[in-house]
């Protein structure tokens, strides 16, 4: 067995595991990347680890400097592990209407929380965080949204892993948020296999729907226009609140899987590419564990009601 000199050499290289049985199509795999068994418990442990060691080596993070940063859990929860492990102080802003276990993990790890109204989702928090940066030119603000390590993490990282495990792949599938693991990977596997389709799972315009981001609400993440977005991208499919929680519930109890609401997502929107071609391997990502979300009622309350709850939480 392997002896990691730090926890952080413990991010990337995550299994891959057949979820088909959920497959509408018989002739259509779908594997799930489990970016949950990161050591922080998310994809995001791969941008948070990127982006600090390449404001480090660019002198952007000098040592003791102050990060902050706005998130609506996942990436704040890694970065502050990581300026925990560092010695850097955090600030993390992020929407009220986040469940509270992501919440006690910042503080956990020793970052300051900073609320922000939750009507505002993910986009408040970016304006107030960009606001105090101005305002801090002292702190460093290494802005997922904008920052080239983010799709870079996984051009270099998750990208190369899907495409060493599953040489076969025809279609990936992933949430839009940052856009980061979209066009990092799907930039990646295009070169690679020009005929691979990359599809986007967004939710519908104007629903709060696991912290996904539909561009039609007037923010598009400097990244997904760097990389080209607009011509890498296959296709998007719209994943509804009962849909990504019917579809969370069904791999937990079909898969043994306890991930998050946004990989409910996720896979909804690979089962729907499924359900519209003629055979194929389609590939997700579980983009984290499901323990964030317990106090949301999303594996226990009834369908109905835990999907209008949904519309005002924010999951991912």
């Amino acid at each position: 067995m392997t002896i990691h000199a730090s926890v952080l050499d413990m991010i990337g290289n995550t299994p891959m595991v057949d979820v088909s049985r959920l497959s509408p199509n018989p002739a259509v795999r779908i594997l799930a990347k489990m970016e949950s068994q990161n050591p922080a418990g998310s994809v995001k442990d791969r941008i948070a680890k990127k982006m600090i060691e390449e404001a480090e080596a660019d002198g952007t993070l000098q040592p003791g400097q102050t990060i902050i940063e706005p998130s609506s859990g996942n990436t704040g929860i890694a970065m502050a592990m990581i300026a925990r492990i560092k010695g850097y102080p955090i600030k993390i802003l992020m929407p009220d209407a986040v469940s509270r276990e992501r919440r006690q993990m910042l503080e956990v790890f020793g970052a300051e929380v900073i609320l922000t109204p939750g009507k505002e989702g993910s986009n408040g928090a970016v304006r107030r965080a960009q606001e105090m940066a101005a305002e801090h030119p002292e702190w460093a603000f290494l802005y997922q949204y904008a920052n080239e390590a983010n799709p870079r993490a996984h051009y270099e990282g998750t990208g190369p892993e899907i495409w060493r495990d599953v040489p076969d792949i025809t279609h990936f599938v992933a949430g839009l948020g940052t856009s980061g693991t979209l066009m990092g990977v799907g930039t990646y596997l295009k070169e690679q296999n020009a005929a691979i389709k990359v599809y986007a799972v967004e939710p519908p315009l104007g629903l709060l729907v696991e912290g996904l981001r539909n561009l039609d609400e007037g923010y598009i993440p400097p990244v997904y226009e760097k990389w080209g977005g607009g011509s890498l991208l296959d296709g998007k499919r719209v994943v509804y609140p009962k849909e990504s929680i019917e579809y969370t519930r069904r791999l937990v109890a079909e898969c043994g899987i306890f991930a998050g609401v946004s990989s409910g997502a996720a896979l909804a929107g690979a089962v729907k590419v499924a359900a519209r071609i003629d055979e194929g391997t389609i590939v997700f990502v579980v983009c984290d564990g499901g323990w964030k979300y317990l106090s949301t009622g999303v594996y226990t309350e009834d369908l109905d009601e835990a999907a209008d709850n949904a519309e005002g939480q924010i999951f991912f």
